[in-house]
């Protein structure tokens, strides 16, 4: 644990974040993506899934690289890839508690849609303890991990890096925070993530990178500890 006195801004991914990935709901969507690349390019399945995982790791999202390569309109892929169930999902009223105690402000910034984040947010219990939500339309389709939203996001709430945290459960997402002076928290996954390209899938917790200061697999125990 290293030292948060001086934090004001906390920032939380959405996707395998506030909710566990080990809850396997984000293979739901995985799922989505793959029948909307499918139909949109014409593609058997298999090969939708190929080109799916080489423009994640490519662009940071498929949706981006659906539109730099294929000049493809994200309103439908969003709406498609994000009606999903979200039943899978169990409210945890700690989770609640631990986020409200945060002195500060808090953040949703996520690669998902907006509709997204308020449908997981509300369901979860979670959404209004919010002071603001950054999402994929709010930083112009462009994701995390490259450094541009990370700046859009700061300057849209007027964050200093330096009094800020940010919790994510993709490694690669907290590279560029942590260069800007963000203190960082991974979330991790003990569920069997293989099937992702390496540079993208979420972390097991084991040898984490440099720009790391923290990891745990329990995000609501961790904020508990904090109150």
């Amino acid at each position: 644990m290293v030292k948060l006195d001086h934090i004001d801004a906390w920032i939380f991914d959405l996707d395998n974040t506030l909710y566990s990935g080990d809850a396997d709901f984000f293979a739901q969507i995985d799922k989505k993506i793959t029948s909307f690349i499918s139909d949109f390019l014409s593609l058997p399945p298999t090969e939708a899934r190929i080109l799916q995982k080489q423009y994640l790791v490519k662009y940071g999202t498929s949706l981006s690289g659906l539109m730099a390569e294929h000049g493809m309109d994200p309103a439908d892929y969003l709406d498609h890839v994000h009606d999903i169930n979200l039943d899978v999902l169990i409210p945890d009223p700690d989770l609640a508690i631990g986020i409200e105690n945060l002195p500060g402000r808090k953040f949703i910034f996520t690669n998902g849609s907006r509709g997204h984040a308020k449908r997981v947010g509300d369901h979860l219990g979670i959404y209004d303890l919010f002071d603001g939500v950054f999402a994929i339309e709010d930083i112009d389709y462009i994701p995390k991990p490259k450094r541009g939203p990370y700046e859009k996001f700061i300057s849209a709430f007027d964050i200093d890096p330096k009094k800020s945290f940010m919790a994510e459960d993709s490694v690669r997402n907290l590279e560029a925070p942590k260069a800007m002076g963000m203190s960082t928290l991974l979330i991790t996954s003990q569920l069997d993530w293989s099937h992702e390209p390496k540079a993208a899938r979420p972390h097991d917790g084991k040898n984490v990178p440099h720009f790391v200061d923290m990891h745990t697999n329990d995000l609501t125990g961790w904020l508990l500890k904090l109150m």
